[in-house]
């Protein structure tokens, strides 16, 4: 018999006691026979064996989590630079000090469907001038009538207002009627808002969603909110612990369509009623690198404090022995000090001004080298802020504001980009949350004020889509290069591509309206003076012609 024939034959089994097959290697990752079509759907993998992330509805996957998620993001922001930056820049370019709207009734269509030629761009014109002129006495009233617990502006509660969205996920208010505070010195307008926490609006008793209850919004059989169910004080207020725990159901509308309840979030899924923030994304990574900062630090503050130390080779004891004793009659170890102190104290020896040290016999000076922070420690914190700054649609400079790394042109590439996001947000914002408020305020304005109307123009309750359109205006997008992109805008409004309103609401964020009689009083005032006119007015010195560019074509060979 060969020797192949006497060597055992050994088989691994598996849990059914069967010898275990030999498989071909799987390509591209891939699970073999009977894989599925696509690599992401498959299990093989060790990147995907354990990944297996379960299907929600869109309201149960933020209503579980969502007390959790925005405690958070609330702490982030308060205790981190880093999040609190982010938030603040996406304020202040998108709502910014001042967020008004300028009116601008859709004329075009108000005389399409009323058959009304009074309904013309003059009328509109007038029209918007005298319901911005109304706005601002309502909106910036030194009584802060405007806000039932009168402490803001308008626009500083819709700065608030868009924090809690991009914080929280919603913003929320309240469009109150308070007819007994109108007076003599008092409020101009019935009309007054009052800003809600998101955190109130909740299931009544704390429940679970229901089919027609969904985080506090009560909807219908299509899912379009009805009523809103919101805690008469939060849940945290414990001076008001008996209403913390009591509701108030509040419809969304009047009879005939005025808001009550004004509800703004952003829509990331159909069938979705309440939001998320902007954080939501990166609160992980963000609480990451905050532990990676302090660890960083904490490791530094030790180096520094531990610069160096010196080492001996002999213990107490030992010494003590080698210098006559421990006992009362022994001078010893003490003696032998008190002799180093005093040579010390009065022998400082120096050289070249600076004093040498003088150690005891045996005794060497060790320093402990720093090891932080990391050398990869700036990248690593540079990649995390990447990670941080994409996910709330934002440059990385704009959070870190370290501009040391760019030049122009990236950076003017990287704000286009981000602007993109603020005014998408802008415009999402003043559509879902302002454009209510300023409807609400703008029917009683058609009851109380002096609006120029045609005649037999309709009720504003008939159109009041038409009436109220208006474009809202916030920060504009700032220079880079200040004469280069005027220069820009005036090439841009000479050739007719764009227009002064354009121009001056995105680089400035101004009303160009203003711009112009602004020009009007100035040009007034020079000649008042007698003074010459400059060159803009059209009267003053000819500015020379731009050099034209000629284009020589080569040779024909």
């Amino acid at each position: 018999m060969s020797e192949a024939k006497d060597k055992p034959h050994v088989s691994i089994l598996d849990v059914h006691g069967q010898p275990i097959t030999q498989k071909t290697k799987a390509l591209a990752g891939n699970e073999g026979y009977g894989s599925p079509p696509y690599d992401a759907a498959g299990y093989s993998s060790e990147h995907t064996a354990g990944w297996s992330p379960s299907l929600w509805s869109p309201d149960n996957e933020i209503n579980t989590g969502r007390d959790t998620i925005v405690a958070r993001a609330r702490d982030l922001v308060r205790n981190d630079g880093w999040a609190s930056a982010a938030i603040t820049r996406n304020l202040d370019n998108v709502i910014g000090p001042e967020f008004r709207p300028l009116s601008k009734p859709d004329y075009y269509a108000l005389q399409q469907v009323t058959g009304n030629k009074g309904f013309d761009h003059k009328w509109a014109e007038e029209f918007g001038r005298a319901v911005d002129a109304y706005w601002r006495l309502f909106a910036n009233d030194v009584g802060r009538y405007c806000d039932v617990e009168r402490c803001l502006t308008v626009s500083e509660m819709l700065y608030l207002s868009y924090r809690h969205k991009i914080i929280d996920g919603d913003a929320v208010a309240f469009v109150k009627w308070q007819p007994e505070l109108v007076g003599y010195g008092r409020a101009n307008f019935a009309t007054a808002f009052q800003l809600i926490d998101p955190d109130r609006l909740s299931n009544p008793n704390n429940q679970f969603d229901i089919a027609n209850v969904r985080g506090g919004v009560e909807i219908t059989e299509n899912g379009a909110p009805i009523a809103y169910h919101i805690r008469k004080a939060h849940q945290g207020d414990w001076f008001n612990a008996d209403k913390s725990v009591t509701w108030e159901r509040i419809p969304r509308e009047t009879d005939w369509g005025r808001p009550i309840i004004v509800h703004d979030f952003d829509h990331d899924r159909a069938s979705q009623h309440r939001g998320t923030g902007i954080l939501t994304s990166v609160i992980e990574r963000l609480k990451m690198l905050i532990k990676y900062d302090g660890t960083e630090m904490d490791a530094a503050i030790v180096n520094a404090i531990f610069g160096a130390f010196i080492t001996s080779p002999f213990d107490q004891g030992f010494v003590e022995d080698a210098l006559g004793g421990t006992g009362p009659d022994s001078s010893g170890l003490g003696a032998y000090q008190e002799f180093r102190t005093d040579f010390h104290k009065n022998s400082r020896i120096k050289l070249g001004g600076v004093r040498m040290p003088i150690l005891a016999p045996g005794e060497t000076i060790n320093t402990v080298s720093a090891q932080r922070p990391n050398s990869n420690f700036a990248s690593f914190e540079s990649a995390v802020l990447r990670n941080v700054a994409a996910g709330t649609g934002m440059s990385a400079q704009q959070i870190s504001q370290n501009w040391a790394e760019v030049n122009y042109s990236s950076y003017r590439a990287a704000m286009l980009e981000a602007w993109k996001t603020f005014n998408r947000r802008r415009i999402n914002f003043a559509t879902g949350f302002c454009q209510p408020l300023f409807a609400a305020w703008l029917e009683e304005c058609f009851e109380v004020g002096n609006l120029p109307l045609p005649a037999s123009a309709p009720d504003f309750v008939q159109y009041r889509s038409l009436y109220g359109r208006c474009k809202w205006m916030g920060p504009g997008r700032g220079y880079v290069d200040d004469v280069k992109e005027k220069q820009g805008a005036i090439l841009g409004m000479d050739a007719g591509l764009t227009t002064l309103e354009k121009e001056a609401a995105q680089l400035d964020g101004a009303d160009y309206r203003e711009l112009l009689d602004q020009r009007a009083n100035e040009v007034r005032m020079f000649k008042e003076r007698n003074l010459p006119l400059p060159k803009w007015t059209g009267n003053g010195e000819e500015a020379a012609p731009p050099a034209k560019q000629t284009t020589q074509l080569p040779e024909a060979e």
